[in-house]
């Protein structure tokens, strides 16, 4: 079992991965799961849009696309992050790539335990989750 993270976008190599990948275990075992294989690939816009259409017949722009493989209490999926999305996403929030970077790789996980956010009501059950995960992050930094 394990967390892996590549990076189809030659600009872009992840340099947390290791303070990632203790966060995000922990995140998934206080929610009484087990980590499995959960695979991160960090691509660029085009190729990001290009997996929407195929896979799930959407012909916008996204930052994440989560395909959950998850079976019983062992979380596992594929989880494809567009670093061209944070960026801009980042800009426009007011906050630093790497903040941006760490909401959106819990935004994932959080997918596969579950957690919607298609209505309302879910989105914000989803910001109040990624802001506990980004607190448990803050707190292992420090």
């Amino acid at each position: 079992m394990a967390i892996r993270f590549s990076s189809q976008n030659g600009n872009f190599e992840l340099d947390l991965c290791q303070r990632f990948s203790a966060w995000i275990e922990e995140v998934v075992e206080m929610r009484g799961k087990r980590v499995g294989n959960i695979n991160y690939l960090f691509c660029t816009d085009d190729y990001l849009i290009e997996i929407n259409r195929k896979f799930l017949n959407h012909d916008t722009y996204t930052d994440i696309i989560t395909f959950d493989s998850v079976v019983g209490n062992l979380v596992s999926g594929d989880i494809m992050i567009s670093t061209d999305r944070v960026g801009e996403n980042a800009e426009h929030l007011g906050v630093t790539f790497e903040q941006e970077l760490s909401r959106v790789v819990i935004h994932g996980v959080l997918h596969l335990l579950g957690q919607g956010d298609k209505s309302d009501d879910e989105a914000l059950q989803m910001r109040k989750l990624e802001d506990e995960a980004l607190a448990v992050l803050d707190a292992t930094s420090k």
